[in-house]
């Protein structure tokens, strides 16, 4: 086994099998970096909403329990797709969409990236120039947010160039760091903390239901949101490593996002005791209430966890955002693809920040990404199921060799089976979507105001996929010398790999 590479080495791979000997990474690793991405401001704002949706503190407390474990199962199983073929799982998504298919992995985890990247520069750069006007009088002008979000996007931006050992160093610092810094912010809150917070309505209130499930599933979101990416990281892990363990990490990396949850979710309750405006749904503003009633003490670690925080969730963003884009474009390297996104992403923060004001926008927006990547993620995992985890891995790299042909070929290069269950699960969910406030689809309405976007997609995927595996199966060739699982096979030719 080779020796690691230097910190400042850039990173040569792009979405091309890992080297054996290059996988050097753990699955501890792979709880640092998905952990790390979710330990920010990013994640507290996440935290406040079942209080803005009225709900109790333990209310809360139970929707976003909810909300963490039912995502943590849902994204466990995305982690196992790296170490078993060595690239990222848009790439792997090729076995069960196509070799052209795959594109749809691409362009969902690009958009979410783009959407996340934005929200973690935003919230960071709004929670680093207020704690510093309440310290240093710092004015909060127009000039000085621009420059807090041009210096987290440039060097979140560096960091992603120099790529996943620079990264995963960096989540190395900022998981201790800023997991530390919420810990001394509940030494902050403690005195002024009521866990009898109420609420504004009681569990007979006919909204009760609709805030519970809307709340949780904004929780669940989170996990979700990072199911494109775990392969970006995975995949420098060694096949060798019991999956149990890499779902494992992924599993526990999900559930200590607790932290910021928790924190965001009892503040929060504090802020709706003795700020209310700061929790107003029409223009809620929590890093702002949360600075009007924090003490002076700890105006400087809100802004260590600023900067830390927009670090850890930009370059975890980022990162996988070029990586894939290489991978669409094979004549861009990775360093050529993540500096050109990057500099598209720096573009559509300003925009949207000073001239459009899309945070709300982005903000539903990102809601849908994840309605629409749900489903794209249960045709992955049981793909996973019914191939007994048996991957070619050459057949995998057809696309992004610009060649013809192999298992994965289908009918000219899309399986239409995955196909068909992603989009009509994926448009089923948009239609039944009902974001109070901000989106209510055609359908939103018929669940009695509850957003059952979510769960109908992931059971439309489920459904739809395994009936069509049944009623059209695939080609034997697609599921390896040990045969397929549960499902039954077609016996047809496949076609030779050709330029």
């Amino acid at each position: 086994m080779s020796e690691k590479p230097a910190l400042t080495e850039v990173e040569s791979h792009g979405v091309e099998r890992i080297p054996d000997a290059d996988r050097t990474a753990t699955p501890f690793d792979l709880f640092r970096l998905a952990f790390g991405g979710a330990n920010t401001f990013s994640t507290c704002v996440l935290g406040a909403f079942p209080i803005l949706f009225g709900l109790s503190f333990w209310q809360g407390l139970a929707a976003t329990l909810l909300g963490v474990l039912a995502g943590a199962l849902i994204l466990c199983p995305m982690a196992v797709f790296g170490p078993i073929n060595g690239t990222n799982n848009a790439v792997s998504s090729s076995a069960h969409l196509g070799v052209h298919g795959r594109v749809v992995g691409s362009f969902l985890s690009l958009l979410t990236a783009v959407a996340f990247f934005s929200l973690a520069v935003w919230s960071s750069g709004d929670a680093l120039i207020g704690g510093a006007h309440r310290l240093f009088g710092l004015e909060r002008s127009t000039f000085c947010f621009a420059v807090a979000y041009a210096l987290f996007a440039c060097l979140v931006l560096v960091v992603c160039v120099y790529g996943f050992r620079f990264m995963l160093f960096v989540n190395k610092v900022a998981v201790t760091s800023a997991t530390f810094l919420f810990l001394v912010g509940i030494v902050a809150f403690a005195g002024d903390f009521d866990p009898s917070y109420a609420g504004t309505f009681t569990t007979d209130t006919t909204l009760f239901w609709p805030s519970f499930i809307g709340s949780a599933l904004i929780v669940l979101s989170n996990p979700v949101s990072f199911g494109a990416f775990l392969g970006d990281w995975s995949r420098y892990i060694p096949a060798n490593i019991p999956r149990r363990r890499v779902m494992g990490a992924a599993f526990l990396s999900q559930v200590a996002t607790l932290v910021p949850f928790l924190f965001g979710l009892a503040t929060a309750s504090i802020i709706a005791t003795k700020a209310p405006s700061y929790v107003e749904p029409a223009a809620p503003d929590f890093v702002g209430g949360l600075l009007a009633i924090a003490p002076e003490w700890f105006f400087l670690p809100v802004c260590l966890l600023a900067l830390i925080g927009g670090m850890s969730t930009g370059t975890t963003a980022l990162y996988g955002t070029g990586l894939d884009f290489s991978s669409v474009f094979p004549r861009l390297s990775r360093v050529q693809a993540t500096v050109f996104i990057g500099v598209l992403s720096i573009v559509f923060i300003f925009i949207g920040r000073f001239g459009l004001d899309l945070v709300r926008s982005i903000s539903t927006f990102a809601t849908m990404i994840v309605t629409c990547t749900t489903p794209w993620m249960v045709v992955m995992m049981l793909g996973l199921f019914t191939r007994r985890g048996w991957y070619d891995p050459e057949a995998l790299q057809v696309f992004n060799r610009r060649q013809r042909g192999g298992r994965y070929w289908f009918t000219h290069g899309w399986n239409w089976r995955g196909m068909t269950a992603w989009w009509v699960a994926a448009v089923a969910g948009v239609l039944f979507t009902n974001i109070p406030g901000q989106f209510v689809g055609p359908l939103g309405d018929l669940a009695g105001g509850v957003d059952v976007s979510l769960p109908l997609s992931i059971a439309v995927a489920a459904v739809l996929f395994l009936s069509l595996l049944f009623a059209f199966p695939e080609p034997r060739a697609v599921h390896g010398p040990d045969g397929p699982r549960l499902v039954p096979v077609a016996d047809v030719a496949v076609p030779p790999i050709t330029a």
